[in-house]
């Protein structure tokens, strides 16, 4: 006779996959993060996705099973094949700069048993940032902030620190790393399949990491225009419907609106001191004023936020570089919603009916 109550108390094995590429500088942390957790039953599946670095070397100093990827496959691709070699029955998906404290691996498995309709789960990064120059602490708290404030029940996922169960994994295929060979937003696109077919997604709140990752206005320009926005906006236009959570809530979509108002404003207002436009100033700059204020009363909660966490000075700081980030995410948005529209079968029939 088989003990049903005592297999489902039994401490689920955990498979915790980190792909990575030249992570010389902190994979060494994020594994001894991993070597100090307070849940025992679990393995750790390093996937090198062709490091040209010392993480070989690493790795067998850690004691981690080590993958070679067969080729270049990004980082979707390299946790699949970590995924081919997993014995978990849940897989633990932990990026190469994100260090977890001792609790996390046990919160994913205590999530799982006790919901067994769970799919995944993921969390966020914590609110002290290893790195302290500016666009380090900033980009990283307003992940904390943003992932902290939205509901717990998901639409999405989220790779840098999430874990799935490895029957729902298998059934869905995993990430999609064909169409995202490089980092992108493969995680994203899987939650989205997930959501879509009734899967539940859990956004843990207590679930949070430490992020080793050092930001610059390069780095980040190309990860949010490239990497984030160019492909999220083609997923939403190819599934015709935009999520209302996390950083494309209602709020966010009328500040992207208020910040082109504001940029407007003070073009026209340029171009009617330097004389090339004779229309009245008065009135673009009191929309500008007005959409200012707005924008200020629309995300007071998150520049409350950064006073108490980096004080005032920090805050003032935060509010233009926020106000940026609306402004390139809104042109991507509307660039490529341009380019999608025109080039659209039916875009390409009405050019061929009118040319006939």
């Amino acid at each position: 006779m088989v003990d049903h109550s005592s297999r489902a108390n039994a401490p689920q094995k955990l498979s915790v996959i980190v792909p990575v590429r030249n992570g010389g500088m902190t994979l060494a942390r994020c594994l001894q993060g991993l070597a100090e957790s307070d849940y025992s039953h679990f393995e750790v599946i390093v996937v090198d996705d062709w490091s040209t670095d010392n993480t070989p070397q690493i790795v067998e100093r850690s004691g981690a099973q080590f993958l070679r990827a067969p080729q270049p496959m990004g980082p979707g691709g390299a946790r699949n094949w970590g995924a081919r070699h997993a014995t978990g029955e849940i897989m633990v998906f932990v990026v190469a700069d994100v260090v977890v404290p001792p609790e996390i691996l046990r919160l994913f498995a205590e999530d799982f048993l006790d919901d067994p309709d769970l799919a995944a789960v993921f969390g966020s990064y914590d609110d002290t940032p290893a790195r302290q120059n500016f666009l380090s602490q900033y980009k990283n708290l307003m992940h904390h902030y943003v992932h902290q404030i939205s509901s717990e029940s998901a639409v999405t996922f989220w790779a840098g620190c999430g874990a799935m169960r490895k029957a729902v994994f298998d059934e869905f295929g995993g990430f999609d790393a064909e169409k995202y060979p490089q980092p992108s937003i493969e995680d994203i696109a899987l939650g989205h399949r997930l959501h879509v077919a009734g899967r539940k997604i859990r956004l843990d709140k207590r679930i949070q990491a430490k992020h080793l990752k050092r930001w610059t206005l390069r780095s980040l320009l190309r990860a949010d225009i490239y990497c984030r926005a160019v492909p999220w906006t083609k997923l939403i236009l190819e599934s015709r419907k935009i999520p209302r959570d996390l950083n494309l809530a209602y709020a966010s979509q009328l500040s992207a609106f208020l910040v082109v108002g504001v940029l407007t404003s003070f073009v026209l207002i340029g171009l009617h001191v330097v004389g090339l436009m004779r229309l009245p100033w008065l009135p673009p700059l009191a929309a500008m004023v007005a959409a200012m204020i707005a924008l200020l009363a629309l995300n007071w909660d998150v520049y409350r936020f950064f006073f108490r966490k980096r004080g005032f000075w920090f805050a003032t700081r935060v509010v233009p570089a926020h106000w940026f980030y609306y402004l390139y995410s809104s042109a991507t948005f509307a660039l490529c919603a341009a380019i999608h529209f025109t080039s659209s079968p039916m875009s390409s029939a009405r050019r061929v009916t009118k040319q006939g």
